[in-house]
């Protein structure tokens, strides 16, 4: 099985990037690409923890932001040191503590006796909402992830909610590529993280990779569109768990991708390559 999607303690999954390999290999994942939010924090763990016959791609789940809302692309086998990219990589991780750190004042001028220290202790690498719907938990405020991600506290109309800095998402897709790399657009049917079909043909026309179309947050019907969307503009259809380890259920290898869709994706890097248990 092949999954090219799934997240560590390097952002907001609960498990370290040595887990997560582990996990997916007892699980029969054979591939798996980790893309931590905003990072490469987790790569040298990862690839140090891979077992024989197992094969990791180094990835990286991108913030960005249009007009019409928040988008995430996946990012695979790029350059991790090219400037340009980890000049915005670095913005983009800044403005995660920041907004972290606005969303804990909002939540103490509501009367909840969060710190910031304990947010930050959650977060080993990249600090999301996430980490202060667990704080949040830890204080009894809510009783769970849905409760916390809802209207009453950090949900997207949420008393406690902060916007945050993101890519344009062309511009994303093109300092990825000149990274030579590869982008997938994630769950773009996910609410929350709508594209309609305009902005995934502006991206597509922008050098987009392919589109991730088998993804948990998906219906049926949104599936379908996808895929005669993605068909039209001659792009790869991926298929990805999007696990988080306990926040998601451990649901790696829920959704995958074929081997024909994975070697055409990774054909198309000119930087990285993905890397094997058996070299």
């Amino acid at each position: 099985m092949i999954d090219l999607h799934c997240h560590s303690t390097a952002s907001d999954g609960t498990e370290s990037p040595a887990d997560v390999v582990w996990r997916a290999a007892a699980q029969g994942v054979t591939t798996v690409a980790l893309t931590d939010h905003d990072t490469v924090g987790g790569w040298e763990e990862a690839a140090a923890a891979l077992l024989p016959g197992t094969v990791l791609v180094p990835g990286m789940e991108l913030s960005c932001r249009s007009a019409e809302g928040s988008l995430h692309l996946l990012a695979y086998l790029f350059d991790p040191d090219e400037p340009d990219l980890a000049a915005e990589r670095d913005r983009i991780a800044g403005d995660r503590v920041h907004r972290a750190q606005a969303m804990v004042e909002r939540l103490r001028d509501l009367g909840v006796p969060i710190t910031w220290e304990r947010v930050a202790a959650l977060a080993d690498g990249a600090v999301g909402r996430p980490h202060l719907a667990r704080a949040l938990m830890g204080l009894g405020v809510v009783s769970s992830l849905e409760e916390a991600f809802g209207p009453a506290w950090l949900g997207r109309e949420g008393r406690a909610y902060v916007e945050r800095y993101g890519l344009d998402p062309v511009r994303a897709v093109q300092l990825v590529n000149a990274a030579g790399g590869v982008c997938v657009l994630a769950h773009s049917r996910r609410t929350g993280y709508m594209a309609n079909d305009a902005m995934i043909e502006k991206l597509a026309a922008a050098g987009l990779g392919g589109l991730e179309v088998d993804h948990p947050g998906h219906t049926p019907q949104d599936r379908a569109r996808l895929r005669d969307l993605a068909q039209g503009l001659d792009l790869p259809v991926t298929g990805s768990s999007d696990d988080h380890g306990e926040l998601t259920g451990h649901r790696l290898g829920c959704e995958t991708t074929s081997r024909a869709v994975y070697e055409a994706l990774i054909g198309q890097a000119r930087w990285g390559i993905p890397l094997s248990g058996d070299d």
